[in-house]
């Protein structure tokens, strides 16, 4: 293997990825043990930890799952304590954990609101602060916070969305500032529109929010989960050493572009 390529090796290292019994945690936990990480994850309840197991086994991943409710901080500390026995020292830590209630703003009740940003920024900040002392000790440490494009944008219905992700990302610049002296990087990834499961239903062919999405891309198309690995094994990797405080959108570059032009305007320019 050349020293480049080495660079993105995670041989030996330990990885937690919160939520990741499907969709983009699974993702890039699958990805992570291609490259040589040790892989574990939590979810919500056991039906849902033995389903990713059962989905790991099938991709011939040997998988760590355990029942956590990330939100819960005793819950956390015995997780990351559990891991730290039965595994090792969690090397790179990825907040994937994540819940979205569309629901126009006055209509959304107080703890409506609360659970979304408990699920969505608390919960980050529960685990990070978890692992950080054994980083600390180690002197190394990967955290990457999956934010989103409502990092920086406003929509409709996700008013508690948004606000979380907004604040998951100075979160994210806020730990790599205090931490990045022990050799921690903390970085965000912020995924566009990705197919998924929960998305389905959005992207039937002439349905008018998967048109405006597709519209609205300059890709012309919704991202994939495969998308998502290149940058999430980067930034867990020694090759993102020097990388810190950065949320890298993986968007296909909507945050760049105004949208499609009438044909009258293009016409004048």
């Amino acid at each position: 293997m050349s020293k480049v390529i080495d660079k993105f090796s995670l041989e030996g290292k330990v990885a937690l990825i919160t939520g990741a019994s499907y969709g983009i945690g699974f993702a890039i936990a699958a990805a992570y043990a291609e490259a040589g990480a040790t892989i574990c994850f939590n979810d919500i309840n056991q039906e849902l930890v033995d389903k990713g197991l059962e989905a790991y086994k099938e991709l011939g991943i040997k998988a760590c799952g355990y029942v956590c409710d990330v939100t819960h901080e005793a819950e956390v500390n015995e997780l990351v304590s559990k891991i730290e026995r039965e595994v090792g020292v969690i090397d790179i830590l990825v907040n994937n954990a994540g819940i979205i209630k569309r629901i126009p703003m006055h209509e959304m009740s107080a703890d409506d609101f609360r659970k979304v940003i408990d699920v969505d920024l608390n919960a980050p900040f529960i685990v990070a602060k978890a692992v950080i002392p054994s980083m600390i000790k180690k002197g190394h440490g990967k955290i990457i916070n999956i934010c989103s494009m409502m990092s920086e944008l406003g929509r409709e219905t996700v008013s508690a969305y948004a606000a979380a992700k907004g604040g998951l990302k100075m979160l994210t610049k806020n730990i790599a500032s205090e931490y990045g002296e022990y050799n921690i990087q903390c970085n965000g990834i912020g995924p566009g529109y990705i197919e998924t499961p929960q998305t389905a239903p959005l992207r039937v062919p002439g349905n008018p929010f998967n048109e405006f999405i597709i519209s609205k891309t300059p890709a012309a198309r919704w991202g994939t989960t495969d998308d998502l690995i290149g940058p999430s094994i980067f930034l867990a990797s020694d090759a993102s050493d020097f990388v810190n405080g950065h949320i890298l959108y993986v968007d296909g570059g909507i945050l760049a572009y105004i949208g499609k032009q009438p044909n009258q305007i293009k016409q004048v320019n």
